[in-house]
């Protein structure tokens, strides 16, 4: 039953018009809708996320969502230009970001940041 269903990401946001801008103004990506409760809803790529007010926010000091991405160096350039800055993370014997961005030895690359109130996100090429 669950299987079958689409999951999407629920943000915290210490400030929902804060976030509104940023998701606007670094992502290009506008609320689809404002539900009664005043939190905003996104959709991209088909799946739908929800940012909504919260104490909470910036507290997860894991990742809260992730982009797979067919033009993952695009993406980058793209979210660099708007100001948005990449995350370093270190993985040991796994390797490290450099400049922001881990390349794998099969290809794969991954690369995270945080948005206006501190949720980690995700990109990675897609298989």
């Amino acid at each position: 039953m669950i299987a079958n269903t689409p999951i999407h990401a629920v943000l915290p946001a210490s400030d929902l018009e804060r976030a509104r801008r940023w998701y606007a103004e670094k992502l290009g990506l506008e609320p689809v809708e404002t539900t009664p409760f005043g939190d905003l809803r996104y959709r991209a790529g088909g799946v739908e996320f929800l940012l909504y007010p919260s104490e909470l926010a910036g507290t997860n000091k894991a990742t809260a969502a992730g982009f797979r991405l067919e033009d993952f160096d695009g993406v980058v350039a793209f979210l660099r230009s708007n100001g948005v800055a990449f995350e370093h993370v270190d993985f040991g014997e796994m390797g490290a970001t450099v400049d922001g961005v881990i390349s794998m030895p099969d290809g794969q690359k991954a690369a995270w940041f945080k948005d206006s109130e501190g949720n980690t996100f995700a990109l990675s090429t897609a298989d």
